[in-house]
């Protein structure tokens, strides 16, 4: 077996790395951050890592596929009163439509499938 070239690897540490802020299409910036290492994809597409500051709520979404995260750290309350905390791993079903609110600020692995749709409240 050959040893994996460098231009096919990229290592990053979540705890050390630049995350990038999350920028919707319509210009808009909630404060939340990215640290994605597959770059075919847009932000937020796919496998990543994602950072909610203390106090904020997600804007209402749909997905378009289905969504996977694990709550690496803080905890997420859900629109409908669930309560998500570090070490739940959760699913939702592709055409979910939910928000989110994070008290003290969240750390979650992602997975999504496709760009989410805004919708409203």
């Amino acid at each position: 077996m050959k040893p994996v070239k460098s231009e096919d690897r990229r290592v990053a540490n979540i705890y050390e790395a630049e995350f990038k802020p999350f920028v919707f299409p319509d210009g808009v910036s909630m404060g939340d951050s990215v640290l994605q290492l597959n770059d075919a994809e847009p932000l937020g597409v796919g496998f990543h890592v994602y950072r909610m500051p203390p106090g904020m709520t997600s804007r209402p979404h749909r997905h378009n596929g289905h969504e996977q995260f694990l709550i690496l750290e803080g905890e997420l309350v859900e629109n409908d009163g669930t309560v998500f905390r570090k070490g739940d791993l959760v699913w939702l079903r592709d055409g979910t439509e939910h928000c989110s609110y994070t008290p003290s600020g969240c750390l979650l692995a992602v997975h999504i499938a496709g760009p989410e749709t805004t919708v409203d409240e």
